[in-house]
């Protein structure tokens, strides 16, 4: 099989792998508990190598169309009565950006998994679902049809709050994981009332075709208001955000860490949805500003409710909500730009800088959730009033923590300084009021961390809590974020221009993407 061959069929193959390694995994529990664990660390291992071959191949020559059924799966996809039925994945530079973020992330929550749940029952289940996870996310990202969209929507949803309850002897897991549920149902069934009403009315359910037909009329409109409200309730943005603190704060950490990049999924449908079905419509500026709204109140509300808390995951779990804010914020700000000739180029930037952050927060983010884990791990308590003087025995983690916090909090040198100087530069040109609320909010993130670093880590070591740092395991998840965030911070300029750019290009382009799928 060579490599040709691979890319033709990688959308397909990211997909299927993990979807029929899914379904082996409790067999193969059944029999051994350590060919189970290889078995899970080889698949995610293999769809990381793939991921960044294919996601390349996507940055160096363009949009991948794969139709499933088609006797090319690469031959474009004409508007006709099959397209409604027809699954088209399309990957551009935006989608193998996002599936390099999924892959990643659930590569490090893996090798965290095993220690980390080792004394847990149910881990078959545990694993069937973590890979489910990673088939919701990558579908999502790869999906070029509005109902698959929400098929994926759904085994994300499904699979995430059963993992959110996977410690149901807590009650506060099934409270979260019950809110979780409904809030899933909720956004998914307006989803699917707003594909019903484009379907309705165009009878196509491929985005692409969609686009080319769209005639900016009133259920137009509709559907839009829709599925921002169902996307942005999804990924957690103020005013809906009230079930991230209760589903974050009870998951196994290495979930938490999954469930930050399954929120970014919804972010990227949203997306998707403004630039790639909504740009040619006069409702464009519209959506930027909505989306500068909720950017400007995540990022606020969050940092505010997290400064208070006294549980360490809880409190990282408000500033999740806050960071979706700059994201939010970065790109509502290009939406809002590009149609300006005057301020294309800082429009680009601003998605540029909105677009970086996402995958600067998956890895500073996922790995603040893991020490939080670890720290749990050793001390069986999320409240930070009966921790202290972790540093003394957990040097590895203190030092995971640390880079993590000043990666979040925007210090230079780290990562998420560059994503989040490049937000400040650009959404100057909108208003200079929202560069000064993301500073402040930056230096607010700081001091939060700094109280938490005080008083888990400063201070006398604990006397009823064993010697030595968490198993291996746990930290060499922690150390592939931490490789992550090292890397983009020494090389901020060459993975804006390599990865960044192509993804906020493709995002952008509309005409492109109509074009690579409709042949027209």
């Amino acid at each position: 099989m060579n490599m040709s061959y691979v890319l033709l069929h990688a959308p397909a193959l990211l997909i299927a792998i993990p979807l029929f390694a899914a379904f082996l995994t409790p067999i193969i529990d059944r029999f051994s508990k350590r060919v189970r664990n290889i078995f899970v660390l080889a698949v995610l291992i293999i769809e990381e190598i793939l991921m960044i071959i294919f996601a390349w191949d996507v940055f160096t020559n363009g949009i991948h169309v794969y139709t499933m059924g088609a006797p090319n799966p690469t031959s474009t996809v004409p508007l006709q009565s099959a397209v409604p039925v027809r699954i088209v994945l399309e990957v551009d530079g935006m989608s193998a950006f996002m599936g390099l973020i999924s892959t990643t992330v659930s590569l490090a929550a893996g090798f965290y998994s095993i220690a980390f749940v080792r004394k847990e029952t149910g881990q078959g289940k545990y694993y069937t679902l973590l890979l489910l996870m990673l088939v919701g996310m990558l579908g999502m990202e790869f999906t070029g049809d509005m109902f698959n969209l929400f098929v994926f929507f759904e085994i994300l949803s499904i699979a995430s709050a059963a993992l959110v309850a996977y410690r149901s002897y807590y009650g506060d897991a099934v409270e979260g994981a019950f809110k979780y549920l409904i809030i899933s149902s909720i956004a998914g069934s307006i989803v699917l009332f707003a594909i019903a009403i484009l379907y309705g009315q165009y009878g196509v359910l491929n985005i692409a075709a969609l686009a080319k037909a769209m005639k900016s009329t009133t259920l137009d409109m509709i559907a839009l208001v829709l599925l921002i409200s169902a996307f942005t309730m999804k990924c957690g943005s103020v005013p809906m955000h009230f079930w991230v603190p209760d589903s974050y704060t009870v998951a196994p950490a290495s979930i938490t860490a999954m469930l930050v990049v399954a929120s970014q999924a919804s972010l990227y449908a949203l997306f998707r949805i403004c630039f790639s079905l909504y740009g040619n419509t006069s409702y464009v500026a519209t959506s930027g500003a909505i989306m500068i709204l909720f950017g400007l109140l995540s990022m606020f509300i969050g940092v505010t409710m997290a400064i208070p808390q006294k549980d360490i995951k809880r409190l990282m779990s408000y500033h999740a909500i806050s960071q979706t804010g700059y994201m939010l914020l970065g790109v509502g700000a290009g939406l809002y730009l590009l149609g300006n000739p005057d301020f294309s180029t800082h429009g680009m930037a601003a998605m540029e800088g909105g677009i970086f952050h996402i995958f600067n927060h998956a890895l500073y983010k996922g790995l603040l959730f893991l020490t939080a884990g670890a720290i749990f791990y050793k001390t069986k308590t999320r409240n930070l009033n009966e921790i202290r003087g972790l540093a003394h025995s957990m040097k590895f983690t203190t030092i995971f923590f640390l880079i993590g916090a000043f990666s979040i909090a925007g210090l230079p040198p780290f990562n998420g300084f560059a994503s989040k100087l490049l937000i400040y530069e650009s959404v100057y040109h909108v208003n200079p009021i929202l560069s000064i609320i993301a500073m402040l909010v930056s230096i607010l993130t700081l001091a939060s961390f700094m109280k938490v670093f005080h008083s888990a880590f400063m201070g006398p070591p604990m006397k009823d809590v064993e010697k030595g740092d968490v198993p291996k395991s746990m930290l060499f998840g922690m150390i592939v974020l931490t490789a992550g965030i090292i890397l983009f911070s020494i090389i901020p300029g060459w993975v804006v221009g390599h990865i960044v750019h192509p993804a906020a290009q493709s995002l952008a382009n509309q005409s492109a993407y109509i074009r690579a799928v409709m042949g027209d």
